[in-house]
Protein backbone atom coordinates (compact mmCIF):
# COMPACT_ATOMS: atom_id res chain seq x y z
CA UNK A 1 0.00 0.00 0.00
CA UNK A 2 1.48 3.61 -0.93
CA UNK A 3 0.01 6.75 -0.59
CA UNK A 4 1.36 9.90 -2.13
CA UNK A 5 0.58 13.48 -0.65
CA UNK A 6 2.22 16.78 -2.09
CA UNK A 7 1.99 20.56 -1.17
CA UNK A 8 1.19 21.52 -4.65
CA UNK A 9 -2.29 21.66 -5.50
CA UNK A 10 -3.38 19.18 -7.72
CA UNK A 11 -6.63 20.07 -9.53
CA UNK A 12 -9.35 17.61 -9.82
CA UNK A 13 8.81 -9.80 -2.06
CA UNK A 14 11.12 -7.56 -0.03
CA UNK A 15 14.39 -7.07 -2.22
CA UNK A 16 17.95 -6.25 -0.22
CA UNK A 17 19.57 -3.02 -1.28
CA UNK A 18 22.86 -1.52 -0.72
CA UNK A 19 23.15 2.48 -0.42
CA UNK A 20 26.06 2.90 -2.43
CA UNK A 21 28.51 5.16 -0.32
CA UNK A 22 31.05 8.32 -1.20
CA UNK A 23 33.03 6.17 -4.21
CA UNK A 24 30.32 5.40 -6.14
CA UNK A 25 28.52 8.36 -5.62
CA UNK A 26 31.40 10.53 -7.37
CA UNK A 27 31.93 8.49 -10.14
CA UNK A 28 28.26 8.57 -10.78
CA UNK A 29 27.63 11.87 -10.54
CA UNK A 30 30.70 13.28 -11.46
CA UNK A 31 29.46 14.97 -14.78
CA UNK A 32 26.23 15.60 -13.79
CA UNK A 33 26.87 17.81 -10.47
CA UNK A 34 29.43 20.56 -11.78
CA UNK A 35 30.54 23.28 -9.27
CA UNK A 36 27.74 25.66 -10.77
CA UNK A 37 25.11 23.24 -9.55
CA UNK A 38 26.57 22.98 -6.27
CA UNK A 39 26.32 26.79 -5.81
CA UNK A 40 22.82 26.72 -7.20
CA UNK A 41 22.07 23.61 -4.48
CA UNK A 42 23.00 25.89 -1.81
CA UNK A 43 20.97 29.04 -2.53
CA UNK A 44 17.90 27.33 -3.13
CA UNK A 45 15.70 26.62 -0.38
CA UNK A 46 15.26 22.65 0.66
CA UNK A 47 11.82 21.04 0.90
CA UNK A 48 10.71 19.13 3.76
CA UNK A 49 10.03 15.38 2.52
CA UNK A 50 8.82 12.89 4.53
CA UNK A 51 8.65 9.06 3.82
CA UNK A 52 6.98 7.00 6.59
CA UNK A 53 7.52 2.97 7.32
CA UNK A 54 11.83 4.07 6.70
CA UNK A 55 13.10 1.30 8.35
CA UNK A 56 11.33 -0.81 5.72
CA UNK A 57 13.07 -2.54 2.67
CA UNK A 58 10.91 -0.69 0.51
CA UNK A 59 11.82 3.33 2.14
CA UNK A 60 15.39 1.84 2.04
CA UNK A 61 15.41 1.04 -1.24
CA UNK A 62 13.77 4.55 -1.90
CA UNK A 63 15.75 7.07 0.03
CA UNK A 64 18.67 7.60 -2.06
CA UNK A 65 17.19 7.94 -4.95
CA UNK A 66 15.42 10.69 -3.32
CA UNK A 67 18.42 12.08 -1.60
CA UNK A 68 20.14 12.47 -4.88
CA UNK A 69 17.92 14.07 -7.04
CA UNK A 70 15.84 11.93 -9.06
CA UNK A 71 12.35 12.55 -7.60
CA UNK A 72 13.00 16.25 -6.97
CA UNK A 73 15.57 17.65 -9.56
CA UNK A 74 19.28 17.47 -9.75
CA UNK A 75 19.12 21.31 -8.26
CA UNK A 76 16.77 21.13 -5.70
CA UNK A 77 17.87 20.51 -1.78
CA UNK A 78 15.74 17.91 0.00
CA UNK A 79 15.91 17.81 3.70
CA UNK A 80 14.25 13.78 4.66
CA UNK A 81 12.14 13.25 7.67
CA UNK A 82 12.45 9.61 8.50
CA UNK A 83 9.16 8.44 10.52
CA UNK A 84 8.54 4.80 11.87
CA UNK A 85 7.20 3.12 15.16
CA UNK A 86 9.34 3.62 18.04
CA UNK A 87 11.02 0.11 17.94
CA UNK A 88 12.47 1.29 14.35
CA UNK A 89 14.54 4.26 16.15
CA UNK A 90 17.97 1.89 15.58
CA UNK A 91 17.30 0.77 12.18
CA UNK A 92 16.45 4.47 11.50
CA UNK A 93 19.54 5.76 12.64
CA UNK A 94 22.23 3.56 10.73
CA UNK A 95 19.53 4.45 7.53
CA UNK A 96 20.79 8.13 8.83
CA UNK A 97 24.40 6.86 8.65
CA UNK A 98 24.38 5.23 5.18
CA UNK A 99 22.82 8.22 3.45
CA UNK A 100 25.21 10.39 5.56
CA UNK A 101 28.24 8.46 4.32
CA UNK A 102 27.01 9.12 0.84
CA UNK A 103 28.10 12.77 0.96
CA UNK A 104 25.07 13.79 -1.22
CA UNK A 105 25.18 17.14 -2.44
CA UNK A 106 21.41 18.22 -2.50
CA UNK A 107 20.92 16.40 0.90
CA UNK A 108 20.53 18.96 3.68
CA UNK A 109 19.58 17.20 6.66
CA UNK A 110 17.82 14.15 7.58
CA UNK A 111 15.79 13.39 10.48
CA UNK A 112 14.92 10.20 12.05
CA UNK A 113 11.43 10.54 14.20
CA UNK A 114 8.91 8.29 15.62
CA UNK A 115 6.20 10.97 15.81
CA UNK A 116 4.07 11.52 13.26
CA UNK A 117 3.83 15.40 14.52
CA UNK A 118 7.49 15.56 14.01
CA UNK A 119 7.09 14.02 10.41
CA UNK A 120 4.68 16.02 9.05
CA UNK A 121 5.67 19.06 10.43
CA UNK A 122 6.03 21.77 7.17
CA UNK A 123 6.10 19.21 4.49
CA UNK A 124 6.22 19.57 1.12
CA UNK A 125 5.54 16.03 -0.01
CA UNK A 126 4.61 12.79 1.87
CA UNK A 127 5.21 9.24 0.68
CA UNK A 128 3.14 6.82 3.02
CA UNK A 129 4.83 3.35 2.80
CA UNK A 130 4.65 2.21 5.98
CA UNK A 131 1.66 -0.17 6.33
CA UNK A 132 0.94 -3.59 7.61
CA UNK A 133 1.46 -6.22 5.15
CA UNK A 134 -0.61 -8.70 4.61
CA UNK A 135 0.21 -12.27 6.38
CA UNK A 136 -0.92 -15.88 6.14
CA UNK A 137 -4.09 -16.29 6.99
CA UNK A 138 -5.33 -12.63 7.27
CA UNK A 139 -8.35 -11.86 5.71
CA UNK A 140 -8.77 -8.59 3.31
CA UNK A 141 -11.13 -6.90 5.77
CA UNK A 142 -8.32 -7.57 8.22
CA UNK A 143 -5.99 -6.05 6.52
CA UNK A 144 -7.82 -3.36 5.56
CA UNK A 145 -8.71 -2.31 9.61
CA UNK A 146 -5.33 -2.82 10.55
CA UNK A 147 -4.23 -0.31 8.04
CA UNK A 148 -7.36 2.22 8.51
CA UNK A 149 -5.77 3.06 12.23
CA UNK A 150 -2.20 3.81 10.57
CA UNK A 151 -3.33 6.26 8.02
CA UNK A 152 -5.64 7.73 10.56
CA UNK A 153 -3.58 8.43 12.89
CA UNK A 154 -1.12 10.12 10.06
CA UNK A 155 -3.97 12.22 8.49
CA UNK A 156 -4.73 13.55 11.39
CA UNK A 157 -1.38 14.64 12.27
CA UNK A 158 -1.54 15.83 8.53
CA UNK A 159 -4.54 17.78 9.41
CA UNK A 160 -3.68 19.37 11.87
CA UNK A 161 0.34 20.42 10.61
CA UNK A 162 -1.88 21.89 8.05
CA UNK A 163 -4.08 24.30 10.28
CA UNK A 164 -1.08 25.57 12.32
CA UNK A 165 1.24 26.49 9.65
CA UNK A 166 1.81 29.97 8.70
CA UNK A 167 3.25 28.12 5.32
CA UNK A 168 -0.16 27.28 4.20
CA UNK A 169 -3.49 28.44 2.95
CA UNK A 170 -5.95 28.41 5.59
CA UNK A 171 -8.25 25.96 5.40
CA UNK A 172 -10.14 23.19 7.24
CA UNK A 173 -8.51 19.91 5.70
CA UNK A 174 -6.34 19.47 2.91
CA UNK A 175 -8.14 19.24 -1.18
CA UNK A 176 -8.67 15.57 -2.18
CA UNK A 177 -7.15 16.51 -5.06
CA UNK A 178 -3.50 16.80 -3.26
CA UNK A 179 -3.70 13.06 -2.60
CA UNK A 180 -2.53 10.34 -4.86
CA UNK A 181 -2.08 6.58 -4.50
CA UNK A 182 0.28 4.00 -7.30
CA UNK A 183 -0.85 2.38 -9.73
CA UNK A 184 2.50 3.24 -11.80
CA UNK A 185 4.22 0.19 -11.21
CA UNK A 186 1.05 -1.83 -12.47
CA UNK A 187 1.05 0.87 -15.75
CA UNK A 188 5.07 0.01 -16.56
CA UNK A 189 4.57 -3.21 -16.31
CA UNK A 190 1.67 -3.11 -18.47
CA UNK A 191 3.99 -0.86 -20.93
CA UNK A 192 7.16 -3.30 -20.25
CA UNK A 193 4.59 -6.51 -21.61
CA UNK A 194 3.20 -4.58 -24.88
CA UNK A 195 6.85 -3.71 -25.82
CA UNK A 196 8.07 -7.27 -25.70
CA UNK A 197 5.56 -8.76 -27.11
CA UNK A 198 6.25 -5.90 -30.14
CA UNK A 199 9.75 -6.33 -29.74
CA UNK A 200 10.71 -2.91 -28.56
CA UNK A 201 11.81 -0.97 -25.61
CA UNK A 202 9.73 0.15 -23.14
CA UNK A 203 10.29 3.66 -23.75
CA UNK A 204 8.51 2.79 -27.32
CA UNK A 205 4.80 2.33 -25.40
CA UNK A 206 2.93 5.43 -24.32
CA UNK A 207 -0.84 6.42 -23.24
CA UNK A 208 -1.61 2.56 -21.61
CA UNK A 209 -3.92 2.50 -18.51
CA UNK A 210 -4.67 1.29 -15.51
CA UNK A 211 -8.27 1.59 -14.56
CA UNK A 212 -9.36 1.64 -10.72
CA UNK A 213 -7.87 -0.44 -7.44
CA UNK A 214 -4.43 -1.62 -6.86
CA UNK A 215 -6.04 -5.22 -6.94
CA UNK A 216 -6.47 -8.26 -9.28
CA UNK A 217 -9.74 -6.71 -10.34
CA UNK A 218 -7.66 -3.57 -11.78
CA UNK A 219 -7.95 -2.96 -15.69
CA UNK A 220 -5.00 -2.82 -18.15
CA UNK A 221 -6.30 -0.85 -20.96
CA UNK A 222 -4.28 -0.64 -24.37
CA UNK A 223 -7.17 0.77 -26.27
CA UNK A 224 -5.98 4.16 -26.58
CA UNK A 225 -2.13 2.79 -26.14
CA UNK A 226 0.63 3.52 -29.02
CA UNK A 227 3.51 1.67 -30.04
CA UNK A 228 6.33 2.70 -32.31
CA UNK A 229 7.68 0.37 -34.47
CA UNK A 230 10.61 1.00 -36.74
CA UNK A 231 9.88 4.94 -36.00
CA UNK A 232 6.22 4.18 -37.35
CA UNK A 233 3.55 4.73 -34.49
CA UNK A 234 0.90 2.56 -34.12
CA UNK A 235 -2.12 1.58 -32.83
CA UNK A 236 -1.06 -0.80 -29.39
CA UNK A 237 -3.55 -3.24 -31.20
CA UNK A 238 -2.33 -3.00 -35.01
CA UNK A 239 1.30 -3.64 -33.18
CA UNK A 240 0.43 -6.50 -30.89
CA UNK A 241 -1.94 -8.65 -33.47
CA UNK A 242 -3.06 -10.93 -30.69
CA UNK A 243 -6.13 -9.55 -29.60
CA UNK A 244 -6.35 -12.69 -27.17
CA UNK A 245 -3.39 -12.04 -25.34
CA UNK A 246 -4.22 -8.50 -24.92
CA UNK A 247 -7.94 -9.49 -23.13
CA UNK A 248 -5.90 -12.61 -21.13
CA UNK A 249 -2.83 -12.83 -19.83
CA UNK A 250 -1.98 -9.62 -20.20
CA UNK A 251 -4.42 -8.04 -18.20
CA UNK A 252 -4.03 -10.97 -15.24
CA UNK A 253 6.89 3.02 -9.21
CA UNK A 254 7.24 4.57 -6.54
CA UNK A 255 9.81 7.20 -7.95
CA UNK A 256 8.07 7.83 -11.56
CA UNK A 257 4.82 8.41 -9.78
CA UNK A 258 6.29 11.29 -7.67
CA UNK A 259 8.69 12.55 -10.44
CA UNK A 260 5.70 12.64 -12.77
CA UNK A 261 3.83 15.12 -9.85
CA UNK A 262 6.72 17.39 -9.67
CA UNK A 263 7.90 17.81 -13.22
CA UNK A 264 4.36 16.70 -15.47
CA UNK A 265 4.22 14.39 -18.18
CA UNK A 266 5.11 14.71 -22.03
CA UNK A 267 3.24 16.21 -24.03
CA UNK A 268 0.98 14.02 -25.83
CA UNK A 269 1.16 11.32 -23.36
CA UNK A 270 -0.18 10.58 -20.01
CA UNK A 271 0.06 7.87 -17.24
CA UNK A 272 -1.81 5.90 -14.71
CA UNK A 273 -2.54 7.68 -11.32
CA UNK A 274 -5.44 6.58 -8.64
CA UNK A 275 -6.49 10.12 -7.86
CA UNK A 276 -10.33 11.64 -6.52
CA UNK A 277 -12.74 10.90 -8.75
CA UNK A 278 -14.91 14.19 -8.30
CA UNK A 279 -16.18 14.89 -11.59
CA UNK A 280 -15.25 12.27 -13.42
CA UNK A 281 -16.44 11.88 -17.45
CA UNK A 282 -16.60 7.75 -16.98
CA UNK A 283 -19.45 7.17 -15.10
CA UNK A 284 -17.16 6.50 -11.52
CA UNK A 285 -18.64 7.12 -8.44
CA UNK A 286 -17.30 10.65 -7.04
CA UNK A 287 -16.62 9.64 -4.18
CA UNK A 288 -13.28 6.80 -4.82
CA UNK A 289 -9.75 7.45 -5.38
CA UNK A 290 -9.54 5.57 -8.34
CA UNK A 291 -7.06 5.14 -10.85
CA UNK A 292 -7.46 7.34 -14.32
CA UNK A 293 -5.67 8.21 -17.54
CA UNK A 294 -3.79 11.53 -15.89
CA UNK A 295 -1.68 14.54 -17.67
CA UNK A 296 0.56 16.46 -15.25
CA UNK A 297 1.41 20.04 -16.24
CA UNK A 298 3.22 22.72 -13.67
CA UNK A 299 2.27 20.29 -10.39
CA UNK A 300 -1.47 20.02 -11.75
CA UNK A 301 -3.12 16.96 -12.69
CA UNK A 302 -5.99 16.81 -15.52
CA UNK A 303 -7.90 13.59 -15.80
CA UNK A 304 -7.77 12.57 -19.31
CA UNK A 305 -11.46 12.79 -20.30
CA UNK A 306 -13.70 11.65 -23.27
CA UNK A 307 -11.91 8.67 -24.51
CA UNK A 308 -14.00 5.76 -25.90
CA UNK A 309 -14.67 3.50 -24.06
CA UNK A 310 -16.13 0.01 -25.50
CA UNK A 311 -18.28 -2.67 -24.02
CA UNK A 312 -15.56 -4.70 -22.82
CA UNK A 313 -13.71 -1.74 -21.32
CA UNK A 314 -17.10 -0.20 -19.32
CA UNK A 315 -17.68 -3.83 -17.68
CA UNK A 316 -13.71 -4.15 -15.90
CA UNK A 317 -13.99 -0.43 -14.99
CA UNK A 318 -17.63 -1.00 -13.32
CA UNK A 319 -16.14 -3.99 -11.83
CA UNK A 320 -12.87 -2.44 -9.91
CA UNK A 321 -15.41 0.18 -9.28
CA UNK A 322 -17.67 -2.17 -7.00
CA UNK A 323 -15.20 -3.61 -5.27
CA UNK A 324 -13.51 0.08 -4.53
CA UNK A 325 -16.57 0.87 -3.16
CA UNK A 326 -16.90 -2.22 -0.93
CA UNK A 327 -13.78 -1.12 0.27
CA UNK A 328 -14.55 2.82 1.20
CA UNK A 329 -17.69 1.39 3.20
CA UNK A 330 -15.56 -0.83 5.16
CA UNK A 331 -12.93 1.52 6.30
CA UNK A 332 -15.88 4.28 7.03
CA UNK A 333 -17.49 1.47 9.32
CA UNK A 334 -13.81 0.61 10.85
CA UNK A 335 -13.97 4.74 10.87
CA UNK A 336 -16.65 5.23 13.03
CA UNK A 337 -16.17 2.54 15.55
Amino acid sequence: MCLLFSRCRLSAPRTEVTLPCSPTLSRENRHVTPKHLHLLAKMADPIRVVVTGAAGQIAYSLLYSIAKGDVFGKEQPITLILLDIPPMLPVLEGVVMELQDCALPLLREVIPTDKVEVGFKDIDAAILVGSMPRKEGMERKDLLKANVAIFKTQGSALDNEHQLSDRLQICSVHPKENFSCLTRLDHNRASSQVAMRCGVSADKVKNVIIWGNHSSSQYPDVHHAKVTVKGVEKDAYDAVKDEAWLRGDFISAICDHMRDIWFGTKDGEFISMGVYAGGNSYGIPEDLIYSFPIEIKNKTWKMVGGLPINDFSRAKMDATAAELVEERDTAMDFLSQ
